[in-house]
Parts: C-alpha cells; sequence; structure tokens
C-alpha cells in the first residue's frame, strides 16, 4: 500500500563555492533537503512529494527536472507566472558560512494563495512536515491559510512534523516569529527544533527547557538537536539523550539538521524507538557535514545505516 510524504516549503537556486569568484549552481532549502533524505532512506512504498510554487523560467523547468530525476514528486507545485525561484550565495568570512539572498520575486512566496490546490496536495498524506522558513516567507494571511490546510489534512489522518528553523530576519518583529512559530508547533505531532537558536529567542535553559516549552504546547514528541553535542527526544511518558559520534570531519554543515530531520522522521516511520531513531539521525548528519552541499549522494547515505 502506497503511502505519501509531503514536504512544504521553497526550493532556492544556490551558488555555493566562491574561491576565486568562482559559482557552483546548485537546487536547496531546508524543506526540500529533508525531503532528499526521506527519499533515500524511507522504502519503495513510499511517495516523497514536495508541494511549493514555481515560477514560468528557466531555472523553475531545471528545478522540476532535478526533482523529477530524483523521485521526488512534482505535481502539486504550482506555476505562477512571472515569478522565478529565490536565490542565495554562499560565502566565507571569519571562518564561518555567509548568506545573501534574493527573494523578492520568489514565487514560493505564493504557494499558499491557492487553497484548492493546497488542500488538493495534502489529500491522502501520511505525513505533512513543514518549517519556519515555509511560514515566514508567507504573507500573513497566507500563513493562516496554510496552517488551516495542513489542520485539515492533520484531521483527515496525517501526522504533522515541523521544524521551526528560526531565522529572525526573515521576520518583521520578534514578537510575529515567536507567535507564529508557537501556532506552527502546536498543530504538530513531531516538532524538531534546534536548540541553540531556541534559546536565544525564547530563553530556555538547556536541550531540557527546548523540549519541555513544547511539550506544554502539547506537542507529542519533540526531537531537540543540538549541534555537536547530545540530541533530547522527550515525551511525555519518556526522555532520551543521544550524544553525536565524535571525531567527524567537518567540511559543510549546511543541511546538517535538515538530513538529521529526515533520518529521524523515516526511522520513526519504520517503527524504531526513539533512541534508535536519534542514532540514525546523527549518523546521516555527520555523512552530510563531511561532503560539500546539503544533498548528498543517497546512496552514502544508505549504506550508514
Amino acid at each position: 500500500m502506497t503511502k505519501r510524504f509531503v514536504s512544504i516549503g521553497e526550493c532556492m537556486i544556490e551558488m555555493s563555492g566562491g574561491a576565486g569568484q568562482q559559482y557552483r549552481m546548485g537546487f536547496a532549502g531546508d524543506t526540500l533537503n529533508t525531503a532528499w533524505y526521506m527519499r533515500a532512506l524511507l522504502p519503495a512504498e513510499w511517495t516523497v512529494d514536495y508541494v511549493t510554487a514555481l515560477g514560468d523560467d528557466l531555472y523553475s523547468k531545471q528545478i522540476r527536472q532535478f526533482l523529477d530525476s530524483n523521485d521526488i514528486g512534482t505535481s502539486h507545485i504550482q506555476t505562477i507566472k512571472n515569478k522565478r525561484p529565490g536565490l542565495y550565495m554562499i560565502h566565507q568570512e571569519a571562518g564561518d558560512r555567509q548568506f545573501t539572498y534574493w527573494r523578492d520575486t520568489s514565487a514560493a512566496k505564493l504557494l499558499a494563495d491557492n487553497v484548492g490546490a493546497l488542500d488538493a496536495a495534502l489529500v491522502g498524506a501520511d505525513l505533512v512536515y513543514f518549517s519556519g522558513i515555509t511560514l515566514a516567507i508567507l504573507a500573513p494571511r497566507a500563513r493562516g491559510r496554510l496552517l488551516k490546510a495542513i489542520v485539515k489534512a492533520r484531521n483527515a489522518g496525517a501526522q504533522v512534523a515541523f521544524d521551526p528553523n528560526l531565522r529572525p530576519a526573515l521576520w518583521t518583529a520578534p514578537r510575529v516569529m515567536t507567535a507564529v512559530l508557537t501556532a506552527g508547533a502546536a498543530i504538530s505531532d513531531i516538532v524538531l527544533p534546534t536548540h541553540g537558536d531556541e534559546a536565544k529567542v525564547f530563553g530556555d535553559v538547556g536541550v531540557e527547557g527546548t523540549a519541555q516549552r513544547y511539550l506544554d504546547e502539547g506537542v507529542a514528541e519533540v526531537a531537540v538537536k543540538d549541534g555537536d553535542r547530545p540530541a533530547l527526544v522527550a515525551t511525555s511518558d519518556e526522555q532520551v539523550t543521544v550524544t553525536p559520534e565524535g571525531g567527524a570531519e567537518v567540511v559543510d554543515t549546511t543541511g546538517a539538521g535538515d538530513s538529521f530531520n529526515g533520518a529521524y522522521l523515516s526511522s520513526r516511520l519504520a517503527g524504531k524507538g526513539l533512541k534508535d531513531s536519534v542514532m540514525a539521525a546523527h549518523a546521516v548528519a555527520r555523512i552530510v557535514i563531511g561532503h560539500r552541499g546539503a544533498l548528498v549522494d543517497p546512496a552514502l547515505v544508505r549504506a550508514q545505516l
């Protein structure tokens, strides 16, 4: 019996590298990255669909072809005339990655404008996944439409997973960001926050504080990432802390958290317990940070699990 994983968000053009003013073009985005690892790790009876909006330009066509060629469904991607994908460039500064974005004409900002198309995209979903960035790029009323569509899918039997993925620069004000992200979490079954980001905004003390805040919102399961420090997974009945294996070679941390999410969720869907799912998530993230770019060859990922 076919099952559906549906990821909602924005796929962007990525320009990475920058050495000698030479850049490499690719495609990425937080929810797409997670869909990539879900496709790599879920069994064949699962379909993986990406829900977004693209333009009618050359690069939108290339993104569709890229997704199709990697078995990520595109049938629910809307086409918005005279729009195009967002773009970002990565460069190194002071020993760390810096990002510059161009999103003004991004079609994905309109992904929730057509309610009928959005509802249709979620029909029959077994797991719906979205992020704080998905919400941040939308206009306020569009955020409401998206959350309503996700609640409708949840009421029809879908599980919902959410990564708050805090990006303050995308929001008009901190209070708007915290209110919307809390609303997103409140309609979700699984939340996958990053403690370092959350603590700066919500003042959480330790990974336990981050987990408890979401549990208090009624979330059933919270998997708190914390970089190379132990991750904590908590439910109302159980808490599990798992330390990642040490000595990892760090080449590029882009997509590490997104790959953690994909490995964790696919493991939970396979019936694995909390500890085994976090161990798998750490193992996949370890592979990703050892390679350049957010999207690692699926064969490398599968070989380690």
